[in-house]
């Protein structure tokens, strides 16, 4: 093949419609996005959780991203993007077919009748088939993101039912209703990036589960520190990196908008992590790597509803009440509040994503700046600081979440139920005291020789390596705010 005919203006590979840059911004948006999860998410929960169960941890991460894939292709994305059945929901169908995908991408719902009596439909300048992994790329990473508040006790088996089971009966319900030109979409809802569709959802349907669930063993809620902080640190960087391809994506497009959430994504995150570590550094005297872990995931997860839409001095507030609100909810409120403190949430999932991505839903209620919304949203729209019908807006804000809350907490409950007819939900206790050894027949580290395990007998007890040294930590489970052992 010669340049001229790879290169062409027209041809049946570069079709007129075709954008090559917005295709190729997207195609690097997803994979940004998919490194999130694979192997970003992957190696922060491995590394995260305690020793023993490094192996299961990342391996439901590893589970849920093959399985929502091959549901979404089937399934999943026609219902999320697709032609409506009921005012939440698309109508299920495949998304394999070679015409299909070769099309220029549309979803066909998000059509706005405009003052004027035109029609506005959101078409990108690239084929179907990378919008839909795209897209695909958000449904696993809110599994994944799930899962962190059942690990370390969840059969596998059940997680494995799970899986396709959520994302098909909550996950699309939220896409549609907010993206995919469902009611809340045409109400003029703004969720830009996922704040509610992604990280409402995981937040409450993950607390939700850990509900059902049960809690970890005894001695794993009362010990469980990560087993590798730096490895640990390499999963979150990875997770910060890949956030310029989850908000730079969302506009569908490589424009202005598009570098205003990169800008803004990074701003607040920045913003929250300083804010959260100097919140630990006021109260218990000292800098945590895991939380500062925790103060920049809360702040990705905020700017998210708003990055493309609120000015940069906006991120840079938002940024400071997500490193201090989540932070106030998991160290100070988690404790007086019976019924979080019964719920065994693995890694403050509730906190990180649920708190911060409503307070991103509301702030960006208040925060969205006119011209920055006329770049992107098809109807004017503006925030509550803004004047005008921003404080309707605000309600609108309001309103979602609530929709959204509610219908994760029922369907969540719905779908756990029903699997327990047939799979216990929780490990038995003979699993949970082993570990990854019983789970999976496979242990994370090989510490001594060829993998055999330590005996004291023929390997000695160094108490330098060995010893417990005992101290205050405000974290558990690099979470939530309870002072332990480690």
């Amino acid at each position: 093949m010669d340049a001229s005919t790879a290169y062409g203006l027209v041809s049946p590979a570069v079709p007129s419609w075709l954008n090559k840059g917005d295709n190729a911004w997207q195609m690097t948006a997803s994979t940004l996005v998919a490194i999130q999860s694979m192997p970003g998410l992957v190696i922060l929960y491995a590394s995260i959780v305690k020793k023993k169960w490094a192996v299961n941890s990342a391996f439901m991460a590893l589970y849920a991203f093959a399985a929502v894939l091959i549901c979404w292709v089937l399934l999943g994305y026609r219902m999320a993007f697709g032609d409506e059945l009921l005012p939440f929901w698309g109508k299920g169908a495949p998304a394999l077919g070679q015409k299909y995908l070769m099309n220029r991408a549309r979803v066909p719902e998000s059509t706005h009748t405009l003052k004027d009596g035109t029609k506005e439909t959101v078409e990108p300048w690239y084929p179907m088939a990378s919008l839909v992994y795209f897209q695909f790329t958000f449904a696993a990473i809110t599994l994944i993101l799930l899962a962190g508040s059942v690990l370390g006790r969840m059969n596998i088996k059940a997680w494995m039912a799970f899986v396709p089971l959520w994302l098909i009966f909550s996950y699309t319900v939220g896409a549609f209703s907010l993206w995919g030109g469902g009611f809340l979409y045409h109400w003029g809802v703004i969720d830009y990036s996922g704040g509610y569709v992604i990280h409402l959802s995981s937040g409450i349907a993950g607390l939700t589960a850990a509900y059902w669930v049960g809690p970890r063993l005894k001695s794993d809620r009362e010990r469980f520190p990560p087993n590798n902080v730096l490895l640990m640190l390499a999963g979150a960087g990875l997770l910060w990196m890949g956030w310029s391809g989850f908000n730079g994506g969302a506009p569908y497009a490589a424009n202005i908008d598009a570098s205003m959430a990169v800008l803004n994504t990074n701003v607040c995150a920045a913003t929250s992590l300083l804010v959260w570590t100097s919140l630990d550094v006021v109260y218990f005297g000292k800098p945590s790597v895991i939380g500062a872990v925790q103060g920049m995931m809360t702040g990705l997860v905020c700017i998210t509803p708003g990055a493309g839409l609120v000015q940069s001095w906006a991120a840079i507030v938002m940024g400071i009440l997500s490193g201090s609100i989540p932070w106030v909810s998991m160290m100070v409120l988690h404790k007086k509040f019976t019924l979080l403190q019964k719920v065994d949430d693995t890694l403050g999932v509730f906190h990180t994503h649920a708190v911060a991505g409503l307070l991103g839903g509301l702030l960006t209620g208040l925060l969205a700046e006119p011209e920055l919304c006329d770049l992107i949203l098809p109807v004017k729209t503006r925030g509550a600081f803004y004047g005008g019908n921003g404080r309707v807006q605000f309600l609108k804000q309001l309103v979602a979440a609530l929709f959204v809350t509610g219908w994760n907490i029922v369907s969540t409950t719905l779908i756990l139920l029903f699997i327990r007819l047939f799979i216990p939900l929780r490990m038995p206790e003979e699993q949970l005291a082993i570990g990854d050894d019983a789970v999976h027949g496979e242990e994370a580290y090989a510490l001594w020789g060829d993998g055999e395990k330590y005996e004291p007998s023929k390997h000695g007890r160094n108490t330098a390596l060995f010893g417990e040294e005992t101290k205050e930590s405000p974290y558990v489970n690099g979470a939530r705010g309870v002072t332990i052992n480690l």
